[in-house]
């Protein structure tokens, strides 16, 4: 009879746990499905990470974009001459399809942590963080796969990109003694 009693309440504890209202879902987030996009983008991007060269000379071709996501103070202080930006909070589907209307379009992406020597337009993140993973993940899981990312790490006083700045001289926002004098 004592076993049946403490069967019964145990019951009673586990019914009650069930009832009780568990944390919302909220359906504009998902997890898994970030997760799944971002391991099938993973295996997209291995094949698609250029050189300084190759990123270079794509840049010029008729038909590409250099796109830049990082935020409109970072990009007006330093960015590739002739990239657009559009910042990563702000990449939404109307912002996208304003942007970039069509998916086939040839994207070539690039972050802070493609660039050393200038913290001030390139302040570097951890690399697990780097924009460029965040980037290229949100612009797969829209359905752009004409996506390829620069993957060294350059100064930008000796690369061979070229540069811009709207905001100073483009010497200024590189934080190197051999430009700032």
């Amino acid at each position: 009879m004592r076993m049946l009693a403490i069967l019964g309440c145990l019951a009673l504890l586990i019914a009650l746990a069930q009832a009780r209202d568990p944390t919302p879902l909220n359906p504009a987030i998902d997890m898994r499905g970030f997760l799944e996009t971002a391991s099938e983008a993973a295996a997209h991007r291995e094949s698609r990470r250029l050189s300084e060269r190759d990123f270079n000379a794509w840049s010029r071709e008729p038909g590409t974009v250099v796109l830049d996501a990082r935020s409109r103070e970072k990009f007006d202080l330093l960015h590739i001459a002739g990239a657009i930006n559009l910042s990563f909070p702000d990449i939404t589907v109307e912002s996208l399809a304003a942007t970039l209307p069509d998916r086939d379009t040839r994207i070539l992406i690039y972050c802070n942590n493609n660039f050393e020597n200038s913290p001030r337009a390139f302040p570097t993140k951890r690399p697990m963080a780097s924009l460029n993973l965040s980037t290229y993940i949100a612009l797969y899981s829209y359905g752009y796969r004409n996506l390829y990312e620069l993957a060294p790490v350059l100064d930008p006083q000796t690369s061979m990109l070229e540069f811009a700045s709207a905001t100073a001289p483009i010497a200024a926002e590189i934080d190197s003694p051999a430009l700032t004098r």
